[in-house]
């Protein structure tokens, strides 16, 4: 599955040679907001007041973002359908935030497919079902 480990840029970190994460200061950014957000409200509430309550911490830490913009699905170049991620930051990361048990390969994959249909290279998925934020970082 490729997840944190794919999200290595191929850029080296100043000489060392040391690979670094892809937007690594904007997913740290949107992880402290999340983060913000869960010790707010705490855990157990449904996913739509998460996603209201970080675009709201995204604003007010003057985080550009979009909420549920559209993208069109195409087959074999025939439009069949829209996704809509739950936000779209620095119009650089998909974000899609949950309330299940845990992220798993189903949500990893789900994300790979988000990052296909928007060009965008990076993806978080935030759950904010237990007192602990789990977060998933994805990359193309």
């Amino acid at each position: 599955m490729d997840t944190d480990k794919m999200a290595r840029d191929n850029a080296s970190d100043g000489g060392s040679g040391k690979k670094k994460l892809l937007f690594a200061a904007e997913t740290e950014a949107i992880i402290g907001a999340a983060m913000e957000v869960l010790n707010t409200l705490g855990h157990g509430l449904l996913e739509k007041p998460y996603e209201n309550a970080l675009a709201v911490e995204l604003r007010l830490r003057g985080i550009p973002f979009e909420q549920q913009p559209q993208y069109e699905v195409l087959y074999k170049e025939v439009p069949v359908g829209f996704y809509v991620p739950d936000l779209i930051v620095m119009d650089k990361i998909v974000v899609d935030t949950k309330t299940i048990d845990h992220i798993g390969d189903h949500e990893l994959g789900k994300m790979l497919n988000y990052l296909k249909l928007t060009d965008l290279r990076v993806g978080l998925v935030l759950n904010f079902k237990r007192a602990k934020l789990e977060l998933k970082r994805v990359a193309l």
